[in-house]
């Protein structure tokens, strides 16, 4: 009899941890969305909103290491002083992966088009889930 609870329940408990893992997806994709959008308006304040607001969020990119958010910030204003650096933003996710329920490991591709010359990279995030909210902890980008 409790073999045959257990072979019932068990599409339910998979149903339920698929639907929980889509909404984790769509959540870190609307953080994506929203620096896209963000970043194509000019607003690097709203941009690193998806960044996690504390002095241990980590940025690595051509210059090496960048700890904290307001320094992240700073950097982003440094290296993109204006919208013909800026030029407009598309990613490409090539890969989102569920390390638990409180990580995931995001892997893409950023595009600039820009009137000085379009340039591109990859990405790869690592996103925490904070107070209820994925927020992106580290931030290799080249």
């Amino acid at each position: 009899m409790q073999k045959i609870f257990l072979l019932l329940l068990l599409p339910v408990i998979t149903d339920f941890a698929a639907n929980a893992q889509s909404a984790d997806v769509k959540a870190i994709q609307k953080i994506l969305d929203d620096q896209t959008y963000f970043w194509n308006k000019g607003d690097l304040d709203n941009f690193v909103n998806g960044y996690w607001n504390n002095d241990s969020v980590m940025f690595i990119g051509s210059s090496g290491v960048v700890y904290g958010y307001q320094n992240t910030l700073q950097r982003y204003k440094k290296t993109y002083s204006d919208s013909s650096k800026m030029g407009k933003l598309r990613f490409q996710i090539l890969q989102v992966n569920r390390l638990s329920a409180e990580f995931y490991f995001v892997v893409g591709k950023w595009m600039l088009s820009r009137t000085i010359g379009d340039i591109s990279g990859h990405f790869s995030l690592l996103f925490r889930k904070i107070n209820g909210q994925w927020k992106i902890i580290a931030d290799h980008s080249s």
